[in-house]
């Protein structure tokens, strides 16, 4: 069973030392590859010395120039299945995300899901040092979503995940279009949407303490608008045919 854990980067040069070494002191298995773009404050350097120490199971692919965190992801993907990753689990360099949490998401894809997602908003989920507005906007939007889309997921924004391989081979990405929040919905949006189970599971999503949050409003902006443009492609008859990848 292949693990992968995919850490998209832009400036993270105050966590992601920390964040990798965290990950791999679980010994859980899990490989980690990073997707930097060019941070300028020398994160790729640091993964890249750290390569010496953790061989075969830390991996960079740099790119030139903020392409955005969806691409970043994509890009990670198809790493993953031409690696041939079994598990591949999204995860933000900043600790907001528990990494001991990686192993719940594996495990609830083991026992039935195809999609987990690390949710703030089900039972036994919570945020910890979040500012009032974040709280609306994340809350809001999650519930528009619902609204807009039907999603049958309370914390539709979520980027803690991990997919079984088998919804990563299905989805074309040529036709995930987003970047910013938009991204985590239309990926779900697509797994759903072809058929595959998707579980919550709870977590602890704690503020970063280092770095500076990549968050602004046109990611925002993104998200609202997008929401809306990802239901009305699925109201068309071939939606399905069109996100589906052919093998």
């Amino acid at each position: 069973m292949k693990k992968l854990v995919i850490i998209p980067t832009y400036n993270e040069s105050e966590n992601i030392e920390a964040i990798i070494r965290k990950v791999f002191s679980l010994q859980q298995g899990f490989n980690i590859l990073i997707i930097d773009d060019g941070s300028p404050d020398g994160t790729a350097n640091i993964v890249k010395n750290l390569q010496l120490e953790f061989a075969g199971s830390l991996f960079i692919e740099e790119r030139q120039g903020k392409l955005g965190l969806g691409t970043a992801y994509i890009h990670g993907f198809k790493w993953a299945l031409n690696k041939a990753y079994d598990y591949v689990c999204e995860m933000d360099a900043d600790f907001s995300h528990n990494p001991a949490d990686l192993q719940r998401l594996v495990d609830a894809c083991t026992n039935g899901a195809d999609v987990a997602v690390g949710s703030r908003y089900v039972k036994g989920g919570k945020i910890e040092n979040w500012p009032i507005d974040r709280h609306i906007y994340s809350r809001g939007g999650s519930l528009y979503t619902r609204i807009i889309t039907q999603l049958p997921v309370k914390d539709s924004t979520a980027g803690f995940i991990c997919y079984k391989k088998q919804v990563l081979e299905s989805i074309n990405f040529d036709e995930i279009k987003f970047v910013g929040y938009a991204f985590q919905i239309e990926m779900k949006f697509a797994a759903w949407k072809l058929g595959f189970k998707i579980t919550e599971v709870p977590i602890t999503f704690v503020d970063r303490r280092l770095g500076v949050s990549k968050m602004n409003k046109g990611i925002i902006k993104e998200g609202v608008m997008g929401v809306l443009k990802i239901q009305l492609n699925s109201l068309s008859g071939n939606y399905k045919k069109r996100i589906k990848r052919t093998l």
